[in-house]
């Protein structure tokens, strides 16, 4: 269990994204959402944006992120959002992104995720979830702490969000195995995997990026029902609706999903604190590794906070970079 009193926030799972910013002021804040052309993506920039902050879309697709960067213009008259490219399973790509970033950063926004049915590589060969989700990430927040650095001393502190997913209860990480080249590939616990190494990034980033004034955290959104879906097999989707079932989680709408995110990026509670897991804009009771995820939906289990595991990711995944000349 947490050796420290679990942060709690007046909101709730019931909360939206918009009553979260309700009140608050973002003007001068700079923001990066990753996957923010659909769902929670697109729902967190437009509720920044509409609190006043300079939003930029890290897409993979910029048709799309120019309409959704349209439409929040349109709905919320706040400064138009900037759309920018960013293939989180191609390293060169978040190399170009972090070498045309200009001045601080206060928000970064890790969201975007991919599901995958079957075994996918990257040309480095990675297994694509994890190099998608954890390691386009990792490059991109690191290749970022510089901006960040000057975003915490702008405005006394940055944050970093990792979206992860109850998912993680389903594995920890694999050091021996991380891209499935021995074990017999499943797409579930290749995710899951990915979702523990989102948590562990914000583990980590805290640890070593505190004293320059960046904190990180992760949330879990909730059951959301986004196109991220889209590639699930049939195995995967009877998964989900027997989770569902067992009462493991219920449907959130998207604006009910984006509001843990928002919390962990603007509630003052969370404004010099990191390494922490948060569920339903609460911070989540750590639970065993061999918990039952029926019976503790809304915890966190330990292999996800485990500060040994978070330093020696942080480790695997420089070396990684490296190994294929990634600055």
């Amino acid at each position: 269990m947490a050796a420290h009193p679990l942060i709690s926030t007046p909101f709730t799972a019931a909360t939206t994204a918009d009553e979260v910013l309700r009140g608050v002021d973002l003007a001068g804040v700079r923001a990066i959402v990753t996957g923010a052309s659909s769902g929670l993506g697109a729902e967190t920039a437009r509720a920044l944006t509409a609190a006043g902050a300079e939003v930029t879309l890290a897409v993979r697709n910029t048709a799309s992120g120019e309409a959704v960067a349209g439409a929040i213009a349109r709905s919320t008259g706040g400064i138009p959002p900037r759309v920018v490219r960013l293939d989180l399973a191609d390293q060169a790509s978040v190399t170009r992104f972090v070498d045309a970033w200009r001045g601080p950063l206060h928000l970064l926004i890790n969201n975007a995720g991919v599901v995958t049915g079957g075994l996918e590589r990257t040309d480095e060969g990675w297994e694509l979830q994890f190099a998608t989700n954890h390691l386009g990430h990792f490059a991109l927040a690191t290749g970022l702490h510089d901006a960040l650095a000057l975003g915490a001393a702008d405005r006394d502190g940055a944050r970093i969000v990792s979206v992860s997913s109850t998912a993680h209860m389903r594995s920890g990480i694999d050091f021996e195995d991380l891209h499935f080249e021995r074990r017999a590939y499943d797409p579930q616990t290749a995710y899951a995997q990915s979702k523990t190494a989102n948590s562990l990034l914000a583990v980590e980033a805290t640890r070593r990026w505190a004293s320059d004034g960046i904190v990180a955290n992760a949330v879990n959104p909730g059951g959301v029902a986004t196109g991220l879906q889209r590639n699930f097999t049939p195995e995967q989707q009877k998964s989900l609706d027997a989770a569902e079932a067992a009462g493991v989680f219920t449907y959130k709408t998207i604006e009910q999903g984006a509001a843990t995110t928002v919390v962990a990026a603007v509630a003052p509670e969370f404004a010099h604190t990191g390494g922490h897991y948060l569920d339903d804009a609460q911070e989540a009771y750590t639970v065993p590794d061999d918990a039952d995820l029926a019976r503790h939906p809304h915890g966190v289990k330990a292999w996800a906070l485990d500060p040994a595991a978070a330093e020696r990711l942080w480790s695997v995944s420089t070396d990684l970079l490296r190994r294929f000349n990634v600055p």
